[in-house]
C-alpha cells in the first residue's frame, strides 16, 4: 500500500485551514491541522510530518520563529517547510527563506500551485529514492537496478534491508541512532519499536555475508557503516 504523505497545516484561520485540508485530501495527501505554534509543536512531537505548510502570521509565536526553531532541532531540521502568507514583498520572501523555509507561497494562491510545490519539495527530500549508485570500499549499491554487490559478487537483499543499506552507504562512517534510522528509513509515520531496527540490521549483516562486518554497532549510540570492516557486534 502506498504511503500517503502527511502534511501539517499550521494556519489560524479555520476557513482557510479547512479549504487547504480539502484540497490536500483531493491531491492524495493526509492533512493534519494546527492553529498555533504550541499545537503545531505537539503534532510534530507525536508524529513527524512529511512536509509543513506554515502560516507566517500566527497568534503568539510567529511562523518565522517556529521555522527557525524546527531548523535547529535534529529531528525536524530536514522536514520541508513551505511558508504560507499574504506577505509578498521580496524582503519578506528572503526573510522566510533565511529562516529555513524550502519554498514560499503567497496568498491568494491556486490550489494546483500549492499541490505542485508540495510535490516538488517532497521529491527533493527523498534521497533514498534517487536512482543513483554509491560505493563504500568493495561494496556497491545501484539504486536504479536495485542491485548490491561485494567484490563483484551479487547479493540478495529484501526491500527494507536495501533501503537501510542505501541510507548507511549515503552516510558512511557516521553513527546513526535507532530513532534516526526509524525516521529516515522507515518514516516516523510507522509506529514500530526501536528494537525492530536491531532485527533488520541483523538481517542486513546476514545478507551481506562477508561484508556484514562493515555494519558496526556503536554501543550506547547506534550503528554505522564503515569501509574498514570491524567486529560487527
Amino acid at each position: 500500500m502506498r504511503h500517503l504523505a502527511r502534511i501539517l497545516v499550521v494556519e489560524d484561520e479555520p476557513a482557510i485551514a479547512e479549504l487547504i485540508a480539502v484540497n490536500l485530501r483531493h491531491g492524495g495527501f493526509v492533512p493534519v491541522l494546527a492553529e498555533d505554534a504550541p499545537s503545531a509543536q505537539r503534532s510534530v512531537d507525536e508524529v513527524l510530518p512529511d512536509a509543513i505548510l506554515l502560516d507566517w502570521m500566527l497568534p503568539g509565536q510567529s511562523g518565522l520563529q517556529l521555522a527557525r526553531h524546527w531548523r535547529k532541532e535534529a529531528r525536524t531540521k530536514t522536514i520541508p517547510i513551505l511558508m504560507l502568507t499574504a506577505r509578498g514583498d521580496e524582503v519578506d520572501r528572503i526573510a522566510g527563506l533565511d529562516a529555513g523555509a524550502d519554498d514560499y507561497i503567497t496568498k491568494p494562491f491556486s490550489t494546483q500551485e500549492m499541490l505542485a510545490r508540495i510535490r516538488a519539495v517532497l521529491r527533493r527530500r527523498a534521497p533514498e529514492l534517487v536512482k543513483d549508485s554509491v560505493s563504500v570500499g568493495h561494496l556497491t549499491l545501484d539504486a536504479a537496478t536495485h542491485r548490491v554487490s561485494f567484490l563483484d559478487q551479487q547479493l540478495r537483499l529484501g526491500p527494507t534491508e536495501f533501503k537501510l543499506l542505501h541510507f548507511f552507504m549515503k552516510n558512511a562512517e557516521r553513527v546513526h541512532s535507532r530513532s534516526t534510522l526509524l525516521d529516515r528509513v522507515w518514516g516516523d509515520h510507522v509506529f514500530i519499536e526501536e528494537r525492530t531496527v536491531d532485527v533488520h540490521v541483523k538481517r542486513l549483516r546476514e545478507a551481506l555475508g562477508q561484508a556484514g562486518s562493515m555494519v558496526e554497532t556503536v554501543r550506547g549510540a547506534g550503528y554505522r557503516l564503515t569501509a574498514k570492516p570491524g567486529a560487527g557486534d
